[in-house]
This record gives structure tokens, C-alpha cells and sequence, in this order.
């Protein structure tokens, strides 16, 4: 099966040092790496406050990894972080099929735009300079004053 993509946020305490973040990043890429698969992107979010309070805890160092790998290589990422005594919660979640429900949804609108366009007699394609101008709105003409004062 071909590599989907997932994102995995994890919280560490207030008090994880920068050090400690980077040496758990890399714990978890030699893991990713080890079972064929890449990190993609890595966002240090910083220092939050919890929604609500974790282990005594009120505020955690949020860490966002986007990766790129197969579902065996998810689980075995999730039962090392349960494990580990460092990380106050974490989160994996499958996105590339909302991305997938996102591209199909603006080919559907794309073609039948296309095909309301043919059969008004237009191209089917918008072309360039066609339509109003950007940010000009045209007004509806409303003729029930006409030639009265208001």
C-alpha cells in the first residue's frame, strides 16, 4: 500500500528544554527512517496553555511533525510515545484523505462549471479578462422607485 500522510502532535511538560525537544525529534526520525518512511515538516509550536490541566500540569510545549508512512509505522510511533515519561499526550490523525475529499470536491465544482459555461453558448474555460473587474459589484436595479421621491 502506498504511503499516506499524518500529522502527530505531542505535548511535552513547560519545562522541556529546546535540547530535550531536538533529542526526542530525533529519536522519533530514526524511528521513521528505520521503517521507510520521512518527516516532512516539524513545527515547534512553543509553550501553551493546556485546554485543561494534564498530569498537575497547565501549560506544555506543543510539536507538530507532518509524516509521510505507512499505518505500521504509526502504531509503532504511538506505543513509543505512550511509553515515554517525557510526553504528557499526544495525537496522530490521517490527513491526506481530507486532502483527497477537498481535490475532488474543486474538480466537481471545475467541471460543472465547465458544462453550465458550454451551454450558455461560452467557452468553457473563463478567459482572461472576462467578467467585471476585480472588487467592482454590480448593483441590482430595483425600478419600484422609479420617479419617486424617497
Amino acid at each position: 500500500m502506498s504511503d499516506r500522510q499524518y500529522e502527530l502532535v505531542y505535548i511535552l511538560p513547560p519545562d522541556t528544554t529546546e535540547q530535550q525537544v531536538t533529542e526526542l525529534h530525533e529519536q522519533l526520525e530514526a524511528v521513521v527512517s528505520r521503517m521507510h518512511g520521512q518527516i516532512e515538516k516539524t513545527e515547534n509550536w512553543g509553550r501553551r496553555r493546556l485546554a485543561y490541566e494534564i498530569a498537575h500540569q497547565k501549560e506544555g510545549v506543543y510539536v507538530l511533525e507532518l509524516i509521510n508512512g505507512s499505518g505500521e509505522l504509526m502504531k509503532e510511533l504511538d506505543r513509543r510515545l505512550r511509553v515515554m515519561d517525557q510526553v504528557i499526550r499526544h495525537l496522530v490523525v490521517r490527513v491526506d484523505h481530507e486532502k483527497r475529499v477537498v481535490e475532488r470536491t474543486r474538480s466537481k465544482r471545475q467541471s460543472n462549471s465547465e458544462r453550465r459555461r458550454v451551454k450558455r453558448g461560452l467557452p468553457p474555460q473563463r478567459q482572461p479578462g472576462e467578467g467585471r473587474p476585480a472588487g467592482e459589484v454590480e448593483e441590482p436595479e430595483d425600478d419600484r422607485f422609479d420617479g419617486v421621491e424617497v
